[in-house]
């Protein structure tokens, strides 16, 4: 019957080791994941904080022969190709839905830009949209943005006239840079509704804020966890050793 007892404690023993165990394991990870991911958002507010700096500081160009860093004051002087605009579909504005106007534009030494001009409200319709263009010289003014990498596509970029996304393949054109104009000032523009994309540096800060709570809480349910199931493992090992005694007796 001790055998049996002793048995049974012993086995009882080894599954309190296993669920020690599979305790640590579960929750160190939880910790460690909390607590890069708040390093990573903290990061990333330093980054955003470096972006917006650069932005401040970009400079005023005319019609630069090099790609204008990002967030550059770009002017250009020359005319519109008004038979090459597209559309860039699915825009809204103040709760209006419509396109964004996209017109290439030769300057005044040939090389191409494409222009971004504003927002045109169409509403539901999936007609051509029409838009009227300048003719003859102009001179315009924006800040320019490269382009970068593009999201998903669900089926082609391009329908007719309208794209899901800028992207200057969408033209058998040889534009000057890899990028365009988001016009503010001059002849042909509409309604501006494009900004810049960028999470404020103090909301990286507060989701790193919540990690590392998130971090510390799991922190203490796993201390405080494992130091009871710790304090049942001494407690079983205290009664195995009782009731070994008797039996050591017994064979004497």
């Amino acid at each position: 019957m001790r055998h049996s007892l002793a048995r049974d404690d012993t086995q009882h023993a080894c599954a309190r080791r296993r669920r020690q165990r599979l305790w640590w394991a579960f929750w160190s990870p939880l910790v460690m994941l909390g607590l890069m991911l708040g390093v990573w958002q903290w990061e990333r507010a330093a980054e955003k904080r470096d972006y917006l700096v650069r932005l401040e500081a970009a400079p005023h160009q005319v019609a630069p022969r090099d790609r204008p860093p990002e967030g550059a004051r770009v002017t250009l002087a020359g005319e519109y190709l008004p038979d090459e605009t597209l559309f860039l579909d699915n825009r809204t504005l103040e709760g209006r839905l419509g396109v964004a106007v996209l017109t290439p534009f030769r300057g005044d030494d040939g090389r191409l830009w494409l222009v971004q001009r504003g927002f045109l409200a169409t509403g539901t319709t999936r007609d051509t949209p029409s838009v009227a263009t300048p003719a003859g010289p102009v001179t315009l003014a924006g800040d320019w943005q490269p382009a970068g990498d593009r999201g998903p596509l669900f089926g082609p970029n391009r329908e007719g006239r309208r794209l899901q996304q800028i992207d200057l393949a969408a033209w058998s054109l040889d534009f000057a840079h890899d990028g365009w104009l988001h016009l503010d000032a001059g002849p042909g523009h509409l309604e501006s509704w494009w900004t810049p994309s960028v999470m404020p540096p103090g909301r990286h800060l507060g989701y790193a804020v919540q990690w590392w709570g998130l971090a510390l809480a799991a922190l203490v349910v796993m201390l405080v966890g494992g130091r009871r199931l710790g304090r049942d493992r001494a407690a079983l090992s205290v009664s195995l050793l009782l009731d070994s005694l008797p039996l050591k007796e017994t064979r004497q």
